[in-house]
C-alpha cells in the first residue's frame, strides 16, 4: 500500500527511501504480527499468559456483581503490554501517514503556506484530530457506569489494580501514540528549531500517562487528561483556522480563558487527591505485589511533579501572551505613525516624491503605510 507519490525512487535504505516509505514498511511489520495471531499455539499463550493484554485482551478477573445479571470483567496492566503498545505504536504510525497524506496534504496545496507555517499546520492538523478522538473517548469513560459522580472516587478504594476494558485499552492507546511521536520527528523531517519544543511535551505526555498507568492511579489521569485535551483541541483548532484565515483569531481568547481555568482545576483535583484523599485512606503502604504505593514519598513526588508540570506550562502561557501583546502594540503603533500628520516636505522632497508616487502608481489615502516609506 503506498501512501506518497514518489516522482523519482531514492537509494534503497537512504534516509531519504526509509521517509517517504516508513508507513509501508511499518504497515509490513504489523501484517507479520497479525499473521503471527493466526497460529493457535501463539493464541494459547497469549491468553493463557501472565500478562493481562496482549494484541487482544485477555481478561484477568471475573467477578459477578449483585446488580449485574451478567459476569464482566477486569484487567490488570503486566510486563507483556509492553508488546501492546509497541503494536499499537506500529497503528499510529500508520494513521499518522493516512492523515497526512489524504487531509492535510490537499488541504496544504490550497493554502499555499509558508515552510513555517506549513510545518505548524500539519502538527496541529495531526493533535487536532488525537485531541478530540481523546477527548471524546475519554468523556465516555468518566460517564459510564463504572465511574461515579462522588470525586471520592479518585481515592476510595486505592490501590485501583482493576480496570475496564476500556479504561486499559485508553491508556494503552495514548502511551502508543506519544511514544509514536518520537520517530515521526525523524519521519516527518520536523525542523531542528521545532525538534526541542515537541520534545518537551512529548516527553511530559509519557512521563505522566506511564506514571498514572503504573502508579495504579488511572482514575485521576482521566479526570485530569480529559479537560486538558479540550483545551489542546481548542488551541490547535484555533491554529488551524487561523492558517486558513488570520483574522479567526476568537478562539485564542476562550483558549487562553479555559487554559487558565484547567490549569487552577487540575492543581486543586491533585492537591485534594494526593493531599487530603491517599493520606487519609485506611490501606497505606508500599507494596509492589498488590500495587500499592500510597506512601508519603510517591504521593509527595506526584504532586510536586504535577505542580512544577503546571508552573512550567504557565510560565510558558505568559511569555507567550507577553509576547503577543508587544506584536500588537507594535503594529497599532506602526499603524498610528504611518497616518499621524508629516511636516510640511521641501521644494526639493515634494518632487522627489511626486516621481516615486507617479513610478509606483500610489494612491497615498489608501495606502499610508507607503507614504511613511517616502518620508522615510
Amino acid at each position: 500500500m503506498g501512501f506518497r507519490k514518489k516522482s523519482k525512487s531514492p537509494p534503497v535504505l537512504s534516509h531519504e527511501f526509509v521517509i517517504q516509505n516508513h508507513a509501508d514498511m511499518v504497515s509490513c511489520v504489523a501484517m507479520i504480527v497479525l499473521l503471527g495471531l493466526m497460529f493457535e499455539v501463539i493464541i494459547s499463550y497469549i491468553i493463557t499468559s501472565s500478562s493481562s493484554l496482549e494484541i487482544i485482551l485477555a481478561p484477568w478477573v471475573y467477578s459477578d456483581a449483585e446488580d449485574k445479571p451478567e459476569p464482566f470483567s477486569y484487567y490488570k496492566y503486566g510486563p507483556k503490554d509492553m508488546a501492546t503498545v509497541f503494536f499499537y505504536l506500529l497503528i499510529a504510525i500508520i494513521l499518522h501517514a493516512l492523515i497526512q497524506e489524504y487531509i492535510l496534504d490537499k488541504i496544504n496545496r490550497r493554502l499555499h503556506l509558508s515552510k513555517t507555517k506549513h510545518s505548524k499546520f500539519n502538527e496541529s492538523g495531526q493533535l487536532a484530530t488525537f485531541y478530540s478522538f481523546s477527548f471524546i473517548w475519554g468523556c465516555s469513560i468518566l460517564t459510564s457506569e463504572e465511574f461515579e459522580t462522588n470525586p471520592t472516587f479518585l481515592w476510595e478504594g486505592y490501590p485501583h489494580i482493576h480496570m475496564a476494558f476500556q479504561v486499559k485499552f485508553f491508556y494503552i492507546c495514548q502511551i502508543a501514540y506519544w511514544f509514536h511521536a518520537l520517530p515521526e520527528l525523524y519521519f516527518q523531517k520536523v525542523r531542528k528549531e521545532d525538534i526541542p519544543r515537541q520534545l518537551y511535551y512529548i516527553c511530559l505526555y509519557i512521563f505522566h500517562i506511564t506514571g498514572a498507568y503504573v502508579l495504579n492511579l488511572h482514575r485521576l489521569g482521566l479526570v485530569l487528561l480529559v479537560p486538558h485535551y479540550l483545551v489542546e483541541l481548542l488551541f490547535h483548532a484555533s491554529r488551524l483556522f487561523y492558517f486558513s484565515d488570520e483574522n479567526k483569531q476568537k478562539g485564542f481568547t476562550l483558549w487562553a480563558l479555559l487554559f487558565v481555568i484547567t490549569r487552577l482545576l487540575t492543581l486543586t483535583v491533585s492537591v485534594l487527591t494526593f493531599g487530603f484523599g491517599l493520606s487519609r485512606t485506611d490501606n497505606q503502604g508500599f507494596s509492589l505485589a498488590e500495587g500499592n504505593f500510597n506512601v508519603l514519598t510517591v504521593r509527595m513526588t506526584c504532586l510536586s511533579a504535577i505542580c512544577l508540570t503546571q508552573a512550567w506550562m504557565m510560565w510558558k502561557f505568559i511569555n507567550f501572551q507577553l509576547k503577543k501583546w508587544r506584536e500588537q502594540s507594535q503594529i497599532q503603533a506602526n499603524k498610528k505613525k504611518a497616518v499621524s500628520p508629516k511636516s510640511r516636505p521641501s521644494k526639493k522632497d515634494s518632487r522627489g516624491e511626486a516621481f516615486l508616487k507617479v513610478i509606483l502608481h500610489v494612491d497615498y489615502n489608501k495606502n499610508p503605510i507607503y507614504l511613511s516609506f517616502v518620508h522615510n
